[in-house]
């Protein structure tokens, strides 16, 4: 088995047929912090993926730490894994696990987050389109005024991608003085608690005057929401992603604008499939080539995602992807009438 079959762009929910390809091939899963609400939606898809393709499906999560997360891997190989997926803790520090794969010719995908080795297949959503929806939604409902950055962890190559398309999109306002960024900040670990940490001590340093807040995740957002209503500003434009249930609702509710939806329904089944194409020495239909900004290419997915406001609400009720009791608790938006 080589570590790359040619693969990759499968537009999501036309995966080829993998049953009976995947006999006995065993997918293993390295997640970096299951704790998050998102991957259980996320194993769940690739789970159902595994089972109809006949493969078996292991894992371990790192809970946090990039140094659990290398001694995670060495067991999943040691379990005799064929291929696998990896949610990278700290992107900067997995590539003695991508190394480990290779010399068992073990393919790697690198799941939603960056591992930037040309041996890894990459698969996500376009994370820079992500920036620049959440930053056009929060221009649009606060066109000018001062401005809050709070980022994602600086160890997730991600935070800087979503930073950047947040930047082309803020930057024509920022050139004319109508937007004045006046705090910003990385939130170690994606962890709410640290948003909110950081937002409390931009709001204390602005004097609280802040007029909207372009938050990276729902995560942090939920942080961000934490520290203004405890200062009565709750209202003002916050932006996420990730289409968290608590942060719909917040959409719903009116405590946060917008919420970036990755399907991780799509994405899960999508890692699922590429991985036992792999594992089995076939190829995916359809490859895409993608350069790094560093400038390594790898083959490499992007799935679209959906900016989701008080506008449109409708898209996940009818996706299914939440319920519309746990959306609109609270809520007098026309969706939930």
């Amino acid at each position: 088995m080589k570590l790359f079959a040619s693969a990759t762009a499968i537009i999501a929910g036309a995966f080829m047929s993998t049953a009976a390809m995947a006999d006995d091939l065993v997918i293993g899963v390295s997640w970096s912090n299951f704790q998050e609400e998102r991957w259980k939606t996320d194993e769940a898809a690739i789970k159902g993926a595994l089972d109809a393709a006949g493969a078996k499906y292991i894992s371990a999560d790192a809970q946090s730490s990039s140094a659990k997360q290398l001694s995670d891997i060495e067991s999943l190989i040691a379990q005799g894994a064929d291929a696998l997926i990896i949610l990278a803790q700290d992107a900067s520090s997995v590539g003695p696990a991508v190394q480990a794969a290779s010399d068992e010719e073990i393919p790697v995908v690198a799941y939603d987050r960056l591992i930037e080795d040309a041996r890894a297949f990459y698969l996500t959503f376009d994370n820079v389109e992500v920036g620049r929806m959440q930053a056009r939604a929060v221009l649009a409902a606060q066109p000018k005024g001062n401005y809050v950055m709070i980022k994602g962890s600086p160890t997730d190559p991600n935070a800087d991608f979503l930073r950047g398309g947040q930047q082309e999109i803020l930057q024509a306002a920022i050139d004319a003085g109508d937007i004045t960024i006046v705090g910003e900040a990385y939130t170690d670990g994606w962890v709410p608690a640290n948003a909110q940490r950081n937002m409390e001590q931009i709001l204390t340093a602005t004097d609280n005057k802040v007029d909207a807040v372009v938050a990276s995740n729902d995560g942090t957002a939920g942080g961000v929401v934490a520290a203004l209503t405890a200062q009565g500003m709750e209202g003002i434009p916050v932006s996420g992603q990730d289409g968290d249930h608590a942060a719909l609702n917040r959409v719903a509710t009116g405590t946060q604008t917008v919420s970036v939806w990755k399907d991780a329904r799509a994405l899960g089944a999508a890692a699922g499939e590429i991985a036992v194409a792999l594992a089995a020495g076939k190829s995916v239909d359809g490859s895409a080539e993608w350069t790094s900004p560093s400038g390594t290419t790898m083959n490499s997915m992007f799935l679209s995602p959906v900016p989701v406001t008080a506008d449109n609400l409708n898209v996940v009720l009818d996706a299914g992807w939440i319920e519309k009791g746990a959306l609109c608790a609270g809520s007098s938006n026309a969706a939930c009438n």
